[in-house]
């Protein structure tokens, strides 16, 4: 009898045997159809045997699909059990995610070939600068397996390293993988992509492809008939026969880490892929994660700097730091905000007024009895969009109209307080009437077409004053755009999280590097009740090496990562006392096994409440990977055999991010 040993997309950490008694022979990777408590499912063959500890009466049938797809390749199952083991995470979960939905059904549809690309070739190719060329040459001179950390100042031309290193690769008749922390950012990279190699069959992988066109180009790389799969974060998985460069745009960017269901690190995964496929993997950014700049520094990562912008005419923007304690603001603008803005409108140039807030005030309130705009569902405030009258949670969605009168003691005088970008979009069309101003948010832009036309006429000069959040702050490049003016930056160097000072001098870095990109010197004004402080002065040197040693040393004082490894067990609960009860139960266990492990209290989250449930989480920490790693997997068994609450869920995260 031959056993097929099957991984469902099921959390829980186990495979499933199965019969298989049909004349078709059935390797490793194959997907097959199996009976799942009602119903069926598509699961992924790990192992063909002639035995199972499962009774024979009891086993099921299992068969194949009614497609043409050939197993999936031994180095995607190797890569997906990686994953699964260093994220403590359910092999079936892993292999299923790592499909398109289509693949994960019982019933797949008529696969379509891929279209030929209709992209005219790019004029003319500029020529590179001695670090550009220094870097490719490095790049594609490594044998084998080499990381490489591309340290390239805002307008350095790190995109341009990438495509002389891809088309060597193309020329080799090797395939290359290409990552973005963000769907907003592949659109114009694509097209810069499809323009550069008219000839090579270029594909995208994102969540906003449609479902039949994301399956359609994930089988064109795995049929080795794609030359560029150009994605986001799952692209990381997709099987690609002929894989011979690895890279991860703006490698510092959260968006990496997948922060539900199997929460991995795309980055990190993209540097264990180079490794097992023996080919070199480009990490680049104008800010580097500490992680990654710890490794260059220690010789792990080989270290590429580009450190002078790419257009010979450029030069970095003069970086001003304007004292709000002494100067008055109206809206929240300085005079000298505004007298740079209106320079720019005289000479046909644009603004960006940066604010990472978007809506139109953060919270609604009243004077007379203190009552707030609360979400009722989670613990924050209802963000008042004053453009269609409705409150607005930004973290579990839930809407409210605009109450006419306090809902507490019925003032009718109730007002905004502080400001977002629809707030400043209206006092800028008030002060500058002439002036076209062009708000971007995730509220103007919901659909990639609307991202687009706005990307159009901002290129086309159709926009003099752009008003944005993080959306404008990184990729993009803007020829006209000379100012930046940073609003609200205070707020984040007084956050709880070890990494918000890492997070806002990288932002602020990349806003920073949208003005002055071309023929016209840039300046970034910045509004600071703080201008001694040492982040803003290192933005000031552009000095993100001295920022980051600094910030490393203190990370070593403090036992804080990259020089600790952690994890955290998170539980949520209608209840947040029955939330913590479970924490600290769960703490309880494997004590035998805690050599060199560190346990913290049971605490509620910083978004202690979310969706209606109480959240709470532990954290596990270690100065020795090796040790957490052989902690983690039978601590995650012992809390799994404990007797769960009813409606409590949890799960474990391997190198959080958030807090």
């Amino acid at each position: 009898m031959v056993i097929v040993r099957v991984a469902l997309a099921v959390p829980l950490h186990r495979l499933f045997d199965y019969r298989w008694l049909e004349s078709s022979p059935v390797g490793v990777g194959q997907r097959v159809r199996v009976p799942f408590g009602k119903g069926e499912r598509v699961g992924v063959v790990i192992a063909v045997t002639a035995q199972s500890e499962v009774p024979e009466a009891q086993l099921k049938d299992a068969c194949l699909l009614d497609d043409d797809l050939p197993p999936l390749p031994g180095d995607f199952l190797r890569l997906c059990e990686f994953v699964s083991t260093y994220y403590q995470a359910p092999l079936g979960e892993v292999m299923l995610q790592a499909l398109p939905a289509g693949l994960r059904r019982t019933r797949t549809p008529h696969r379509r070939c891929i279209k030929a690309s209709t992209h005219q070739a790019q004029g003319s190719v500029p020529a590179p600068t001695p670090e550009q060329a220094a870097a490719v040459a490095e790049i594609l001179g490594a044998q084998g397996y080499v990381p490489f950390l591309l340290h390239g100042v805002t307008g350095s031309g790190k995109t341009e390293v990438y495509l002389r290193a891809v088309e060597r690769i193309i020329d080799l008749g090797q395939q290359a993988l290409i990552l973005v922390p963000e769907i907003n950012l592949t659109p114009q990279l694509e097209a810069r992509v499809r323009a550069r190699f008219p000839a090579a069959r270029v594909v995208a992988l994102h969540s906003e492809m449609g479902e039949a066109a994301r399956e359609r180009n994930w089988c064109a790389a795995f049929a080795g008939e794609a030359d560029i799969v150009l994605g986001t974060r799952l692209a990381v998985f997709t099987p690609m026969p002929a894989l011979g460069l690895v890279v991860v745009d703006e490698e510092h960017d959260a968006s990496f880490k997948q922060q539900d269901g199997v929460r991995y690190s795309a980055r990190d995964v993209a540097v264990m892929r180079a490794s097992m496929a023996g080919v070199p993997v480009v990490l680049g950014s104008a800010t580097p994660s500490l992680e990654s700049w710890s490794n260059a520094v220690q010789g792990r990562y080989r270290k590429l700097n580009l450190t002078r912008r790419a257009h010979e005419e450029a030069s970095l923007p003069a970086v001003t730091l304007i004292d709000t304690r002494r100067a008055p603001l109206v809206e929240g603008f300085s005079e000298r905000l505004v007298a740079a803005i209106e320079t720019r409108l005289e000479r046909g140039e644009q603004s960006l007024i940066f604010l990472n807030r978007r809506g139109y005030a953060p919270v609604l309130a009243c004077g007379a009895c203190g009552w707030v705009s609360r979400c009722r569902r989670c613990a924050a405030n209802l963000v008042l969009h004053l453009a269609d009258r409705r409150l607005r949670c930004h973290h579990c969605g839930f809407e409210a109209s605009v109450p006419v009168a306090c809902p507490t003691c019925g003032n009718q005088d109730i007002h905004p307080f502080g400001r977002g970008t629809q707030r400043l979009e209206q006092w800028l069309c008030e002060r500058f009437p002439a002036a076209n101003v062009l708000r971007v948010d995730r509220d103007s832009a919901k659909r990639r077409t609307q991202w687009e036309a706005m990307l159009a006429r901002i290129q086309a000069g159709d926009a003099d004053i752009l008003v944005g959040t993080q959306m404008l702050a990184k990729g993009h490049d803007f020829p006209k755009l000379t100012l930046v003016g940073v609003l609200g930056a205070d707020a984040a160097l007084f956050a709880a999280d070890c990494r918000a000072s890492e997070r806002l001098f990288a932002q602020l870095m990349q806003v920073a590097g949208r003005a002055g990109r071309a023929s016209h010197p840039g300046e970034v004004l910045i509004q600071t009740q703080y201008p001694d402080q040492p982040l803003f002065r290192a933005l000031q040197a552009h000095d993100y090496p001295g920022f980051a040693e600094a910030l490393l040393r203190e990370r070593a004082q403090a036992g804080f990562p990259p020089y600790a490894y952690q994890a955290i067990l998170r539980a949520e609960h209608p209840e947040m006392a029955t939330a913590l009860a479970f924490l600290n139960a769960a703490a309880g266990l494997a004590e035998a096994d805690r050599s060199g492990i560190t346990f913290y209290d049971a605490v509620p989250m910083r978004m202690a409440r979310l969706a209606s449930l109480e959240r709470a989480q532990i954290l596990v920490e270690s100065v020795s990977r090796r040790a957490l790693q052989a902690f983690l997997p039978v601590w995650r068994e012992a809390i799994a055999a404990l007797r769960m609450p009813s409606r409590l869920r949890w799960h474990l995260e391997v190198d959080p991010l958030e807090f």
